[in-house]
């Protein structure tokens, strides 16, 4: 019997999963507000699934309105124990052509008006995020995603950036600069909340076309975007279901599961009660510890 509960938050084009039996839309409330949308939970090969839509069905939310601490904290109050984030991006490399899929290792945030972090005054936390992904569950992720047909490359740097505007073609030639892969406008703050909720954190970005430093860029017409980012959410479900089955049998433990045990700054006879009674969920067990 897997014990895995995989959450899976969907990006632009990916408002829902096939394949799931006993399914059903729930609705959560957080302490945090509204999450984007219902989660829809039920079993894809076995294993429980907890499905985020991140702009909410119909994609109504932009980037920065995303409440990312709400979502995370939704999907863990329903049982999750990892998250796979699936999102469409701009390449910023000549060899990352659209269709391509990019399980990235690395962020580069540049967002400024998102709420980054569940702690602050009254209970202060710092998690480190030196590898802000987890590689088994990224590892398992890039294996599914060639399952799924897709071209796949392994690591990779993903520059945040605020949006909802795309880059001036001065910024996308600095960001290509500083080595990043691809760009997107979601993945920030949500690793860093995913990860101090204790949640192994992966993320497959799914290119839809080259960001404006590419002399071709003005001769891609939103038709072809379109087609490309309905054609990668096909993928990117077939994706879903076979990660799906590689979870069968027993979640091994990992470090990630434990990031806030030396995290906790603020001294126990200092913590706020009301932070703590909205910490309960996101940070319940190093709480109690």
């Amino acid at each position: 019997m897997s014990n895995w509960v995989l959450g899976v938050i969907g990006g632009s084009g990916l408002y829902e999963v096939d394949g799931l039996t006993d399914k059903r839309w729930v609705s959560v409330q957080t302490p945090w507000g509204p999450p984007s949308d219902e989660l829809l939970t039920g079993t894809l090969n076995g294993v429980k699934l907890v499905f985020l839509p991140r702009h909410g069905r119909g994609h109504r939310l932009s980037p920065t309105d995303l409440n990312f601490r709400a979502n995370i904290h939704a999907l863990k109050s329903l049982g999750c124990t990892d998250i796979l984030s699936v999102s469409a991006v701009g390449s910023l490399r000549e060899d990352l052509h659209p269709g391509m899929f990019v399980v990235v290792n690395q962020f580069i945030d540049r967002t400024f008006a998102r709420e980054k972090s569940f702690f602050g005054p009254g209970l202060v936390a710092h998690v480190s995020m030196a590898h802000p992904v987890c590689p088994r569950l990224s590892s398992m992720a890039a294996e599914a995603a060639r399952a799924a047909g897709a071209q796949v490359v392994e690591g990779g740097t993903y520059l945040v950036m605020e949006g909802p505007q795309f880059s001036t073609k001065a910024e996308s030639e600095l960001y290509r600069s500083w080595g990043c892969h691809v760009i997107g406008m979601t993945n920030m703050p949500e690793a860093k909340l995913a990860r101090e909720a204790e949640l192994p954190y992966a993320s497959v970005a799914m290119v839809t076309d080259y960001d404006c430093w590419h002399e071709d860029h003005d001769h891609v017409d939103v038709a072809q975007i379109i087609a490309c980012l309905l054609a990668n959410a096909a993928r990117g479900k077939d994706l879903i279901g076979a990660l799906a089955g590689q979870l069968g049998g027993p979640r091994p433990a990992s470090p990630i599961d434990t990031a806030l045990t030396n995290a906790l700054i603020t001294a126990p006879h200092a913590r706020d009660q009301a932070m703590i009674d909205k910490l309960a969920v996101v940070a319940g067990r190093a709480l109690r510890g």
